[in-house]
């Protein structure tokens, strides 16, 4: 395909964003060709059969839409640290997947732990050293190798974890971004409510015969920043005595009869609005920015 791209003039092309799509991306950009990366959902038509003659033409039509908002394409640095996340989300779903099935075969035995990894890792070694709780010795063994594979787990995670924070120590963006629990390049925005509807963190619009009703979150965008986004709000939410009076009195009032994952939903929600001009200007994020918002 390289060959056939390489006699033809430059021209336009659109490609969807899939598994591969960035190298292409950048093959064919060495050439002298326009490339332009769509998202899977943009690039339907609403047709009856799917084939990959209807995938060209709902390409086709996409990408010559001047409005069209693209995916950025991925240099070869980009894609390793966002393999590094990857691989590090994996490993953390295994751990937690593993603890689940520890909690539960244990309290098949009425052994019932509280939730959490931490509890699992301090009382586990010593139900196994204890005789009195009539374990089988079978049961004995597996939970054992259970055990064991839940502090490599941790090791793993442990390392990818240190990987991070070296590349963010070497990464002068990520230095000014840091003190912002959401890292992105958010130039193609405006502000931050635009950010927030690109990542999903925004309630989905019914608007008919005049009448304006909202639903849920609509969840589209990137999932993985999205959840990095709720993690943090989370997390800050964790320390809120440790926040200033003016942030510590927004969260307040949002907890104020109403339920505790709305709030959690409204942080993630301010957040995405600061990387932009951090971005642009190439310094951190104001004090006086830091005093009037939560995160």
């Amino acid at each position: 395909m390289r060959t056939f791209f390489a006699t033809l003039p430059p021209v336009l092309i659109g490609l969807e964003a899939c598994p591969a799509a960035h190298y292409w991306g950048r093959e064919l950009q060495t050439l002298g060709h326009c490339v332009r990366l769509m998202a899977p959902r943009v690039c339907s038509l609403p047709k009856r059969r799917e084939n990959d003659g209807n995938d060209a033409e709902a390409i086709c039509e996409a990408v010559s839409r001047p409005n069209m908002r693209c995916v950025p394409t991925k240099s070869v640095e980009q894609q390793a640290v966002l393999a590094l996340h990857r691989a590090r989300h994996r490993v953390v779903g295994q751990r937690t997947a593993l603890a689940n099935q520890l909690r539960g075969l244990l309290a098949e035995y009425g052994l019932v732990l509280p939730q959490g990894i931490s509890h699992l890792r301090q009382a586990l070694p010593g139900i196994l050293e204890d005789a009195s709780n009539n374990l089988p010795g079978l049961a004995r063994e597996v939970f054992a190798d259970l055990y064991e594979q839940l502090l490599e787990a941790d090791q793993r995670a442990r390392g990818y974890n240190r990987r991070l924070a070296h590349l963010a120590r070497q990464m002068e963006a990520a230095q000014r971004l840091l003190p912002i629990p959401g890292i992105g390049d958010a130039r193609g925005f405006c502000n931050g409510r635009q950010l927030a509807a690109w990542l999903g963190l925004v309630p989905r619009q019914y608007f008919s015969g005049g009448r304006l009703r909202y639903g849920r979150i609509n969840k589209r965008g990137d999932r993985y920043l999205r959840m990095l986004l709720i993690h943090g709000a989370r997390a800050a939410l964790r320390c809120l005595h440790r926040l200033p009076e003016p942030q510590r009195g927004w969260v307040e009032q949002l907890f104020a009869g109403v339920d505790a994952t709305r709030p959690r939903l409204h942080c993630p929600q301010k957040t995405p609005g600061w990387p932009g001009p951090c971005w642009h200007v190439g310094r951190g994020l104001p004090a006086q920015a830091r005093e009037r918002h939560v995160i």
